[in-house]
């Protein structure tokens, strides 16, 4: 079930206790290159540096009353929703522990521990994690916390709720798919305030599980290849997500990792801001659909600003993916 109007405001005073509301701007520049009216909203902007943040403290706030938490909490994470967990757990006093798949992102996973987070690396992606977690959550007594909730949901629907009532009439909406909650709260947002916006779900060409899915109308798993937009590197889709995306999203598009190191160049010269790939993938798309939304109202979501830095000056001296360094 969809978080209303009234749910998604209570989750809002609860995520503002602890952050303001993120800008929306419209970049000139981008809105040049683009040839469309081009809003930014900038979930880079949060303490963890992306939208997942605002789920975490939704979920806590419902749970660490109850005493449910106290014996600790833990979850899989490829960084974002790890850091979201650890800032929301801290500000509790519980324990937290995440498990990362080998090969994660250095800061991302710096920044976690920073939080307090016990750090375990295990498995090859972000699915073989998720299922270790789940079996430490029973070996060890704790809180199992999903990357996915309705909780979750409704927490980081507070952006987009910001993002449709500070810019009226926007005509499309791009979002980057990871497991499903932050385009599911788009969704939400969307239909509680009545807004005629379209919904374009943006995945990775190397994890189309959600692509797959959503043209099949049945879950199809997919191996994950992304080298750079690992936010987005998912290999089985969450049933509860997909049930949404089917219903109201308009379609998915697939962006390569070439594709968004391109964006991730572009929406630091129009705009100066640092993104991960995961974040950049929503210009990313938007780019490629260019014809499309030519002289149109767009939202583009950056999801989140936490990639390495090696990466990132290898990136923006389009060197990444040639095996050269910055």
């Amino acid at each position: 079930m969809q978080p209303d109007q009234k749910a998604i405001q209570a989750a809002a005073e609860i995520v503002y206790a602890a952050m303001p509301p993120t800008p929306q701007y419209c970049w000139p520049l981008l809105c040049e290159r683009l040839g469309a009216e081009v809003w930014v909203k900038h979930e880079n902007h949060t303490p963890v540096g992306a939208f997942k943040i605002r789920g975490g403290l939704v979920y806590f706030a419902h749970h660490a009353p109850t005493g449910e938490l106290r014996d600790g909490v833990i979850s899989a994470t490829r960084g974002n929703h790890g850091q979201s967990l650890g800032f929301a757990a801290r500000r509790y006093g519980i324990p937290a522990t995440v498990v990362v798949p080998h090969g994660n992102s250095v800061e991302k996973n710096a920044a976690m521990r920073a939080l307090g987070v016990e750090l375990i690396e295990y498995g090859d992606d972000f699915q073989a994690s998720r299922e270790q977690a789940a079996r430490l959550a029973q070996e060890r007594g704790m809180h199992m916390m999903p990357a996915f909730h309705p909780l979750l949901v409704t927490g980081v629907a507070t952006y987009s709720y910001e993002l449709l009532t500070a810019v009226n009439d926007i005509d499309v909406a791009y979002v980057p798919i990871g497991l499903g909650s932050g385009i599911c709260g788009l969704v939400a947002a969307r239909d509680a305030i009545g807004a005629k916006t379209k919904i374009v779900g943006v995945v990775s060409a190397h994890a189309e599980t959600y692509a797959k899915s959503f043209a099949a109308q049945r879950i199809i798993e997919s191996p994950t290849t992304t080298q750079l937009a690992d936010g987005m590197a998912c290999r089985v889709p969450e049933p509860e997500a997909l049930e949404i995306i089917w219903r109201g999203v308009d379609r998915i598009v697939t962006v390569t990792d070439e594709e968004v190191a391109q964006a991730m160049r572009i929406l630091f010269e129009c705009t100066h801001n640092s993104c991960e790939g995961a974040g950049a993938a929503a210009t990313a798309a938007a780019i490629q659909e260019r014809a499309k939304i030519a002289g149109r109202k767009v939202a583009v979501v950056i999801s989140g600003g936490n990639v390495d830095r090696e990466i990132f000056a290898s990136v923006l001296s389009a060197c990444w993916g040639r095996g050269e360094t910055g």
